[in-house]
């Protein structure tokens, strides 16, 4: 079965680049643009594994998180934490809250996301 992925990124250019990547190694991209559009996403499209921002426009990928984290059903979806946000206590934060990985943007290829992806996929 191909893992569903929910990429929720508000910079058009990397959504587009993660996506792209993502798809060329097989796994079916779902894309959100804001945490709004990102919940409403989950919800609908039950994805395998969620990449998520935290700094997005509306509600913030901490609340996301949250809200993934109280409803049963979204619940046990993997979420990697995608940020620019590298302080500890933004990644200890996330981590406490639900979060399976945390990425600091700025230190990662697609391809070492998909290696991330492959590993908690397994």
């Amino acid at each position: 079965m191909v893992l569903k992925i929910l990429v929720i990124e508000d910079d058009k250019f990397l959504r587009e680049l993660i996506s792209q990547k993502l798809a060329k190694e097989g796994y079916e991209v779902v894309e959100a643009v804001d945490g709004e559009n990102g919940i409403e996403s989950v919800k609908k499209e039950k994805p395998g594994l969620v990449l998520l921002d935290l700094i997005l426009p509306g509600i913030d990928g901490f609340e996301v998180l949250a809200k993934m984290k109280s409803d049963p059903e979204l619940a046990k979806i993997p979420v990697i934490i995608l940020s620019n946000l590298g302080q500890k206590d933004d990644i200890e934060k996330g981590l406490e809250m639900g979060a399976n990985d945390y990425l600091i943007k700025a230190h990662f290829t697609p391809g070492e996301i998909v290696e991330k992806i492959q590993a908690l996929s397994e």
